[in-house]
């Protein structure tokens, strides 16, 4: 009888959880909407709330994401002028180019000394050295991985990011970086699209413009690293993804140079913009699992901190110097 009660009151406040977590959910994306909160604070509401409560939409929150990211970068464009862009793209070139090269290389070696799963290793490595889990999602079909590793490297990758949204805004202001020199950092060191965009969101207006440009450059090496991935792993007749929302963020950018719109349309487009990020890495926040990490062992996290850690030095003394 005592076992039947204690089961009527677990499943009572398992029922008075679900009641009041969706509506909490839905409180806390609305207070992101509507720019209550800042990057970092947005991540992380998103991570307490599911730590408390566990996301009751996490299918639908992966998938929001996907599409809300890159309908907000986008829209940035609409803030954007081609003349500054082609310029911006220039100056991050070099540093890209060396940022990738030594990482991958650096990422190869490292996974042989650790003795992590070529498969794993080889997606935390792509997407440190690119676009976090825009790269991993490019990298999986080309080396055929399973699904297993995709999670451990998406749950590892997304860590991070969330550890840069928080820590690379103090350490530019620590170095006294110009807007111009942490939107670049930003561009090169943090992985994923939504934490560089978050971080350079927090740093200033000029760095949100610097970072968002470079990143979306860097994006585009995920085609001559799946390329390089096939040879690496001998896999034959896989296609490469190339990222489809660059084009609309070079259109938007040919939209707002040329002035086929209002300015208050365009400047009204990057407003929602700005917001959605935010609501974004709420979502962000929501998929971050910490069972998931602790499932993952020490090796592939210690491979991915210090390939982290690699880039991050690297580029802010090259840009420094």
């Amino acid at each position: 009888m005592v076992i039947f009660y204690d089961y009527l009151y677990i499943l009572k406040k398992h029922t008075m959880i679900d009641k009041i977590r969706i509506p909490i959910f839905f409180l806390l994306m609305l207070i992101a909407l509507l720019g209550i909160v800042n990057s970092p604070l947005a991540l992380l509401s998103g991570f307490l709330f599911t730590l408390i409560f566990k996301n009751p939409f996490k299918k639908q929150s992966q998938k929001a994401i996907h599409y809300l990211l890159k309908i907000a970068v986008v829209g940035l464009g609409f803030g954007m002028f081609i003349k500054e862009t082609l310029q911006t793209s220039k100056d991050g070139l070099s540093l890209t180019f060396y940022s990738i090269v030594l990482t991958v290389s650096l990422g190869i070696l490292l996974t042989r000394f650790l003795k992590v799963d070529k498969q794993l290793g080889h997606l935390v490595t792509s997407g440190t050295s690119i676009c976090g889990g825009s790269a991993i999602a490019a990298i999986a079909p080309v080396i055929k991985a399973n699904s297993e590793s995709i999670s451990i490297a998406l749950g590892i990758v997304f860590l991070l990011n969330s550890i840069a949204l928080f820590i690379f805004p103090g350490i530019g202001h620590l170095f006294h970086l110009s807007q111009h020199q942490f939107g670049l950092w930003a561009a090169i060191a943090i992985h994923d699209t939504s934490s560089v965009v978050g971080a350079a969101l927090e740093y200033g207006e000029e760095a949100l413009r610097i970072a968002t440009t470079v990143k979306l450059s860097r994006t585009l090496w995920i085609i001559p690293l799946s390329i390089f991935s096939m040879f690496l792993f001998r896999t034959k007749g896989e296609k490469i993804k190339i990222p489809y929302f660059i084009g609309l963020f070079i259109v938007a950018i040919f939209i707002n140079s040329y002035h086929f719109l209002p300015t208050n349309i365009t400047g009204g487009i990057v407003f929602i913009s700005k917001r959605l990020l935010l609501l974004t890495l709420f979502l962000v926040g929501t998929s971050i699992s910490i069972s998931d990490l602790k499932e993952t062992g020490l090796r592939p996290v210690l491979l991915a901190v210090l390939l982290w850690v690699f880039i991050s030095v690297f580029t802010l003394v090259y840009i420094m110097h």
